[in-house]
């Protein structure tokens, strides 16, 4: 029923309502001691006059130290040390009041003071402790909780706690503006975030819960503050949901690179109304995509393939998407969807990309990276698409694999073949969080299982950023090319894996598991780059340059691709349509 539901102001009515109860048996009580448990007739009225006023103060000094404040359930003994406090207060200005004023309440016995003062400490503690007595045998529901942030996700937890409808019981506020501090918001005291260390010693908290949203620096430093003062709970609201959902902070959190200048109107206007045609769009990089097309209101949205269940699984994302079950090394199919379809714009996002499974595979790997990658950009140039955007990624910079170096290779034929009506553009990329086959998941079961962790090498590093913000700058990237660019994304700092997988631990509480080192694996790098050379052109957006074109003979181009898909030795053609590429031997 609603009027049973729990709310501020009903818990803060009926503690005044109980302490106005306990404060006149208190004193009644104090009499009946005071006088042998036989009060005279004449002293009644001095009682009722002190019962008045004795009340009025102890209400006010209770609710100055914040005394209504506190949750029934979790009155501790620091809110014991307030309501003391109250009392101390009261009684002095009573006694003041009674110094002053000795008519008003004659007769008065001065003993009463001392007497009333010990009784209304008991009873008033005793009704608040009670239900904390009783919750005592649920101690695991008990937890101190210090909340970081004061916005409206804050005040929803500290809501949906009265309302019983959470375990986390919000004792203090952290924010990092000084306007805020030593502040109430929502009954609780907002401290600065330099006093983490102190609140959670004072508070004895045992969970955090993040209610804004931070850069990754800062979070990571408020999760280590946390950790190190061993409070091992910590909680995010996830953003973007109506429902203040509470959930665990996790890796992506933490290492995610947050771009600044995403351009969510130019990506817009871009997509609009227009006919999208995505490969491999079952993947992470193409369904995310599709998502934000889907979201962005293209007009229609072609989704190609080759993998039945990648193509299930984002179909029944966005219903209204065509389904194609094709693989872009069929050239002959490929022309017939282009055909029928007639897409406005193209984002090639199909390609093998797992280091060590194209160096085991190199004819599959150049048949679908290479091969297929011709055929998309030729067809599109054919049919007169209007914008063709190529996926590529950082290990096309000075390629180690095979893999890399054949992204490179597409890279290169897009930048030089003649493309009549057809704008084509390229976007490299690093890695991005919780891709399918990336560590984060990897790391994740191997910490579940119990461990090792394992990790090619103590100082390998590679550049990460969340999936929707990566695909976004592609987006953006491709509304702006006027067709031959290769645009870069910028990822931030490069990630040590090693260090990653330590803080996948703590995050897990396994900060004692193994982590073994396996060594690099054919064709990896220590690191990734971005960047050929240091003449990249900078944009309007600082989160994407431009890399400067490499110039091929187009016919020679062709006749070199065409020997690496026939050849039986591709490493060495591969050489000399990329120079720069050093195969693992």
């Amino acid at each position: 029923m609603g009027i049973l539901k729990p709310t501020n102001f009903k818990r803060i009515l009926f503690f005044v309502i109980s302490d106005i109860l306990c404060s006149f048996c208190s004193l009644y009580l104090a009499y009946f001691f005071r006088f042998n448990y036989n009060i005279p007739e004449n002293f009644f009225p001095g009682l009722y006059k002190a019962f008045i006023i004795l009340t009025i103060l102890k209400i006010i000094f209770l609710f100055l130290f914040k005394v209504y404040f506190v949750a029934w359930r979790f009155f501790s003994l620091f809110d014991a040390k307030n309501i003391f406090k109250a009392h101390i207060c009261t009684y002095i200005l009573f006694t003041l009041i009674f110094i002053f004023f000795p008519d008003f309440f004659n007769p008065f016995p001065r003993s009463i003071i001392f007497i009333d003062f010990a009784i209304s400490m008991i009873f008033i503690g005793t009704v608040r402790i009670s239900k904390r007595i009783i919750l005592e045998k649920n101690k695991n529901r008990l937890k101190p909780t210090l909340i970081i942030g004061a916005n409206h996700n804050a005040q929803n937890i500290i809501k949906s706690f009265f309302n019983n409808e959470i375990d986390y019981y919000p004792v203090a506020i952290l924010e990092n503006s000084k306007n805020l501090v030593n502040t109430y918001f929502s009954n609780l005291k907002i401290f600065h975030m330099d006093n983490l260390e102190n609140i959670v010693e004072k508070f004895n908290i045992k969970a955090a819960i993040v209610t804004k949203e931070y850069p990754p620096e800062f979070l990571n430093k408020i999760f280590e503050r946390l950790k190190n003062r061993n409070v091992n709970e910590i909680k995010k609201v996830a953003l973007f949901q109506d429902d203040n959902i509470i959930e665990d902070i996790s890796i992506e959190d933490l290492l995610a690179r947050k771009p600044k200048d995403l351009d969510e109107t130019l990506i817009a206007n871009f997509i609009k109304n227009k006919k999208v045609l995505i490969t491999g769009a079952g993947g992470s990089i193409g369904s995310e995509i599709a998502r934000q097309c889907y979201n962005y209101n293209a007009k229609s949205i072609v989704l190609l393939d080759n993998s039945e269940f990648n193509l299930y699984k984002i179909s029944e994302e966005i219903p209204t998407g065509i389904k194609k079950l094709i693989s872009v090394t069929d050239k002959a199919k490929l022309e017939n969807v282009f055909k029928n379809f007639t897409p406005e714009i193209v984002i090639h996002a199909a390609a093998y990309k797992h280091v060590h499974l194209c160096e085991e595979n190199i004819d599959e790997c150049i048949e679908n990276n290479v091969s297929g990658s011709k055929n998309v950009i030729d067809v599109s140039i054919k049919f007169n698409v209007k914008k063709l955007v190529i996926i590529s990624t950082d290990k096309a910079v000075r390629p180690t694999s095979v893999m890399g170096a054949s992204k490179r290779v597409v890279e290169i034929y897009a930048q030089n073949i003649p493309s009549g009506n057809t704008e084509i553009t390229a976007v490299r990329f690093g890695n991005v969080l919780g891709s399918s086959g990336s560590v984060i998941p990897k790391f994740k079961e191997q910490i579940l299982s119990g461990g090792p962790i394992t990790v090619t090498h103590p100082e390998v590093t590679r550049y990460f950023m969340l999936i929707p913000e990566a695909c976004k700058l592609v987006l953006q990237a491709a509304a702006m090319a006027k067709g031959g660019e290769l645009f870069i994304l910028d990822m931030g700092k490069p990630v040590k894996i090693s260090d990653l997988a330590k803080k996948m631990a703590k995050l897990y509480h396994r900060e004692d598991i193994e982590i073994k080192y396996t060594g690099l694996r054919k064709g990896e790098k220590l690191y990734e780059e971005l960047l050929i050379s240091s003449s990249e052109l900078k944009t309007k957006y600082e989160s994407i340059f431009i890399a400067q074109k490499t110039e091929y003979d187009f016919e020679q181009l062709k006749q070199d691709i065409e020997k690496l898909i026939t050849s039986t030795d591709k490493k060495s053609i591969l050489k000399k349509i990329v120079p720069e590429y050093q195969p693992y031997e």
